[in-house]
């Protein structure tokens, strides 16, 4: 019988390096199938906490927080790319007609929705949700700030409009993503993917898929011991 484990990742919808370990550890995990399971939840961790309702291009924000020159940003991101297509997801625009601008959003409003879907409806949707949340930002270039367009998402796939509406506004749910967030900074997470695993084994940023592997058969023996 498969060990079932718990996988904690605090993530930001912004992050391509979460999408891609996300990818890297679902083939990490196929190869442990018939040996380990896992419950994914997802946790809030914004990269831009600051970032203003009318958003920054991508390129340039990445160029000036870093501190690099466009074309080196490009080069970075042409190594996303590449590294998304090892781990099986596209960090590409696959939306209809030519691509609108790449910008980048603040996500607080987001975070709220996954925590609401995990409380409501459980971890396999508010997967369901990450996922389709990752390919408006990445693959369709959404404004992932809008509620219009956050409602839109929850709704497809199969959250309730009126309480995913009521989710964006909620001073609770506030709370919670803040609370997430501090949780991380208890744990010294300072970037992303941050992966815990079993609430106390922590895996930072995007592995190989055969060190998720290894990770989590060590994990299930300790566990097991």
């Amino acid at each position: 019988m498969a060990r079932k484990l718990t996988i904690d990742i605090w993530s930001d919808v912004m992050c391509p390096w979460c999408l891609v370990g996300y990818g890297k550890l679902t083939k990490g995990l196929a190869l442990l199938e018939g040996e380990i399971e896992a419950e994914i939840r997802w946790h809030a961790f914004e990269l831009n906490p600051d970032m203003p309702p009318e958003g920054e291009e991508r390129s340039a924000h990445i160029a000036r927080k870093y501190g690099r020159t466009i074309d080196q940003t490009r080069s970075v991101q042409d190594q996303m790319r590449q590294a998304a297509v090892d781990a099986g997801v596209s960090l590409d625009y696959s939306g209809p007609g030519e691509a609108p601008p790449a910008m980048m959003w603040n996500t607080f409003d987001a975070h709220k929705l996954l925590i609401w879907a995990l409380e409501s409806a459980g971890p396999n949707v508010q997967m369901k949700l990450k996922l389709s949340l990752f390919d408006a930002h990445f693959g369709q270039r959404l404004n992932l700030g809008d509620h219009g367009i956050l409602i839109d998402i929850a709704a497809s796939v199969g959250l309730d409009r009126e309480a995913a509406a009521a989710a964006l506004t909620s001073t609770e749910l506030a709370a919670h993503v803040r609370a997430e967030e501090q949780a991380a900074f208890d744990m010294n997470i300072t970037g992303v993917p941050a992966m815990v695993v079993e609430g106390k084994f922590l895996i930072p940023g995007a592995q190989e898929p055969e060190v998720y592997a290894s990770s989590l058969r060590r994990v299930a023996e300790k566990i097991a011991a």
